[in-house]
């Protein structure tokens, strides 16, 4: 029992002054991101009414499936950032095959403000092209599952509609860098779409 005591007297004696010291927590750090050059190629869909340029670092993946069903238009694409973990979901709707122009625009509105609980903001910002193609591009501020959504539109038959999504938690400080990196490639596909109808 005495060197019970002891021992115990001796663990108490030598931990007390460790309970004195301040604890400085390391500042957050975030890795050092590697941006790839910009270079763009061009996508052209058999039997799809739109082409446009995409980054070279990125591929394009067509949609075959949507929950386990057969996507509800063959036109619809994934572009994969795999450097960033990142996937740009893209669907593809003809305007008057069951839809109009205003409950998609509607649809695509409700599908962005379902991330108002997380982000800090939206905004949108109206699209307006000389290839005429129409939409607004929403950018969604603080730790929302998705940055970037926009759809683009030529009003009368074509509807696209797009979101960015990261493959990992929704870090807006972190991953600002790279939102950025890809909402530059983002505007130059709006700028180079153009309708083949």
């Amino acid at each position: 029992m005495i060197k019970f005591k002891s021992i115990f007297y001796s663990i108490i004696i030598i931990a007390l002054p460790a309970c004195n010291q301040t604890y400085t927590p390391k500042p957050r750090d975030y890795p050092d991101i590697k941006f790839p050059e910009k270079a763009y190629q061009t996508y052209r869909p058999v039997n799809c009414p739109y082409s446009f340029e995409y980054p070279d670092y990125a591929y394009i993946e067509r949609d075959t499936f949507f929950f386990g069903q057969p996507t509800e238009n063959p036109c619809w694409f994934n572009i994969k950032f795999p450097q960033f973990n990142a996937t740009l979901y893209f669907s593809y709707k003809v305007i008057g095959a069951g839809y109009t122009m205003r409950s998609l625009s509607e649809d695509a509105y409700e599908l962005t403000f379902k991330h108002a609980e997380k982000a800090d903001y939206i905004e949108p910002k109206a699209i307006e092209t000389p290839n005429h193609v129409y939409g607004l591009i929403y950018d969604v501020g603080g730790n929302a599952a998705s940055s970037i959504q926009f759809f683009l539109t030529d009003t009368t038959k074509n509807f696209l509609r797009a979101a960015l999504y990261f493959h990992e938690e929704p870090n807006a400080d972190s991953l600002a860098p790279v939102v950025q990196f890809i909402n530059q490639d983002i505007m130059h596909l709006i700028e180079t779409l153009q309708w083949k109808n």
